[in-house]
């Protein structure tokens, strides 16, 4: 059985791999160059199809005409898609004999679109999954082939969720690779009704808002943590980097405002958020430096308030007119 893939991140490397493993003929791997404004911190799909021996393609755009032609003359029985960013228009998708399918990091219909796992963390979803589904003109609303889910655990981050979503994926390709190659996988609708679309985060995203529920603060850190750009507020002009940070306590805290510092007893700094109850924010830095100790206690001192925007600036990222 021939495949054409298109893939990129670790869910392409990986779901390369195990079709590898399974032994479908790869003939062509589509992936894309790096964005040089990202932090590329996941698997390279072409170093994995160079250490394959798979024919691989980082230069050209499949909706082309002559690729088209090209992934037309290779008469793959389907097209696979991992992770990769681009959309892929009817004439490619109709080079698959028996369909062109792609894996999601959801459990569609629900969070469709982009960043998946940094959405499903920071709603504080107990449970994640990836699903197989046929690629049609609305990204990631084709007929379900195939799902698998996991737990997302109160401490899991990013990454932590990246490692569920490649194991589920395997799971899923293992299962069903070979019914969507040959044809005889079963399809099933999604439920409109319960679809939910979510789109790109941009690290602007990471603000941090304390008049909401500690509970929703603490799952925008842990979304957008490392390798992520990092949630963060401001103390005066100083921007607050948050990399992680737990609930102190059960019972709220105090009347002070939202934003409002306290040291706490073992270290780190207490913000009251707008539910009345407090944050430890453990591990942080200030203006892209690691502060600790007393130095920490120095830059946020006793009653400081983080605050959404630096000191000076209005609600709005463009400052006062």
């Amino acid at each position: 059985m021939r495949a054409v893939v298109f893939a990129y991140h670790d869910v392409g490397c990986s779901s390369i791999r195990t079709l590898a493993d399974l032994g479908v003929d790869v003939a062509l791997v589509y992936t894309h160059d790096d964005d040089p404004a990202e932090d590329t911190w996941f698997g390279s799909v072409r170093a994995t199809c160079d250490e394959l021996g798979i024919p691989h393609d980082a230069a050209a755009d499949p909706n082309d005409a002559a690729q088209v032609a090209r992934i037309r003359a290779l008469a793959p029985h389907a097209l696979f898609s991992f992770y990769y960013r681009n959309i892929l228009r009817d004439p490619v998708l109709a080079c698959g004999e028996r369909g062109a399918v792609n894996l999601h990091g959801s459990l569609l219909p629900r969070y469709r679109g982009r960043a998946p796992v940094n959405w499903m963390i920071l709603h504080g979803e107990r449970e994640g999954g990836v699903t197989l589904h046929d690629m049609i003109a609305r990204p990631d609303a084709g007929d379900v082939i195939d799902r698998e889910a996991f737990p997302i655990a109160d401490d899991d981050r990013p990454a932590d969720v990246y490692a569920k979503v490649v194991h589920a994926a395997g799971v899923v390709l293992r299962r069903s690779a070979f019914a969507v190659l040959d044809g005889t996988a079963r399809r099933a609708r999604q439920l409109e009704s319960n679809a939910t679309t979510f789109g790109r985060r941009r690290p602007d995203d990471g603000r941090i808002d304390f008049h909401l529920a500690a509970g929703d603060v603490r799952n925008l850190v842990r979304a957008v943590t490392r390798p992520y750009p990092g949630a963060f507020a401001f103390v005066g002009t100083r921007r607050v980097n948050v990399w992680w940070a737990e609930m102190a306590r059960a019972t709220a805290d105090s009347d002070a405002a939202p934003g409002t510092l306290r040291h706490a007893a073992g270290g780190g700094v207490l913000v009251t958020c707008g539910d009345g109850r407090s944050l430890l924010l453990s591990d942080l830095d200030i203006d892209g430096c690691t502060v600790t100790g007393d130095d920490l206690r120095s830059a946020l001192p006793e009653g400081a308030s983080l605050a959404s925007y630096a000191e000076g600036l209005s609600s709005h990222p463009e400052g006062n007119p």
